[in-house]
């Protein structure tokens, strides 16, 4: 199959506005976060929280952990779909996303080697550690597909995932030894089940990623189409991708943290959002942070109802549902994808 898509440097025609597309994916993401606010196996409801006043156990249940947990699912699936845009843009091949780059192995490495060596380190230093490993990783991934010959862009991201495979055998290697695969079982499976106040603020770090993403936006565009454009703008091209790679590890490393690893979101919502609006990074981060919300508070909400009162690990959802619609968008008669 040949990748023509959005994947190529050249930049699409602007799509007509699209308002009403943008009313509905607000209008839902107000209605899933209210709804996820009352679902679980606790009885906690409008009515529970008012019987049982600012005192209630109700009340207590929704601070300390309902409302944690809606707020951290809200911030990863905005963020990482930004991280997945971001790359998209640097690396100029839609196929990408930190977990088809080898970025998110990396980050997981990180993690290994703070527990090891500094098992009583903070968790925002550690989350500091798997972010330097991720930036190491996105480095890495762009030198090796600058050095390999690839001719079609499926390919790139092919290399990513063998990257990411070598990474993740020698991090389960080290963990094996060490006694660690239960740690690291925890952010190989990505869930919100136990997050709670006081266990989720990490990944407002990535948050604040979001917002420097929006604000070097148009450069982003701008590099978008090709080193040697950007360079005649006058645009400081190296620090640009500078910048896109911190953006892109620091959100890895504090989903890592805070949930996980979540698969195909970063890759199927920039694409989709592509469809909707054309490729101009500043309109799309809103339209990305929005509907990548969505797709991880519908989701969330799947994994804890169909089961009930049991829980599917996040990760299971989105990739059955992520899968099939990266499917769709490759195969969908006139793609941009064939």
């Amino acid at each position: 199959m040949t990748a023509t898509l959005s994947a190529t440097s050249a930049p699409a025609p602007t799509r007509p506005r699209r308002t009403w597309v943008g009313a509905l994916i607000g209008v839902a993401l107000v209605v899933l976060t209210v709804a996820s606010l009352f679902i679980g196996v606790s009885d906690v409801s409008p009515a529970t929280v008012l019987e049982g006043g600012a005192d209630g156990t109700a009340a207590f249940l929704l601070a300390a952990s309902r409302i944690p947990r809606t707020v951290a699912v809200l911030l990863v699936g905005a963020s990482l779909g930004i991280a997945g845009l971001i790359l998209q843009m640097l690396v100029r091949n839609k196929f990408v996303e930190p977990g088809t780059t080898g970025v998110t192995e990396f980050a997981t490495l990180g993690m290994l080697f703070a527990i090891v060596l500094w098992p009583g380190m903070a968790m925002m230093g550690k989350m500091g550690i798997a972010a330097l490993f991720g930036l190491f990783g996105t480095w890495v991934f762009m030198r090796v597909i600058r050095a390999v010959p690839v001719r079609q862009l499926v390919l790139v991201p092919l290399v990513g995932i063998m990257l990411g495979g070598i990474v993740g055998a020698v991090t389960t290697f080290f963990a094996y030894r060490l006694d660690l695969l239960q740690s690291l079982s925890q952010w190989a499976q990505g869930s919100f089940a136990t997050i709670m106040a006081g266990r989720y603020e990490y990944v407002w770090v990535a948050g604040v990623m979001v917002v420097v993403a929006w604000i070097a936006a148009d450069r982003f565009s701008v590099i978008g189409l090709g080193e040697d454009f950007a360079t005649n703008l006058g645009l400081d091209y190296r620090r640009v991708i500078g910048i896109g790679m911190v953006v892109v590890a620091v959100i890895t490393a504090a989903v890592l943290v805070t949930a996980g690893m979540i698969p195909f979101l970063g890759l199927v919502v920039p694409n989709i959002v592509s469809l909707i609006i054309g490729d101009n990074v500043r309109r799309s981060i809103p339209w990305v942070a929005g509907l990548g919300a969505l797709f991880v508070i519908a989701c969330d909400i799947l994994a804890r109802v169909i089961r009930f009162p049991y829980e599917i690990p996040l990760s299971v959802i989105v990739g059955v549902i992520g899968a099939a619609l990266f499917l769709w968008l490759l195969l969908r008669k006139g793609s941009r994808a064939h």
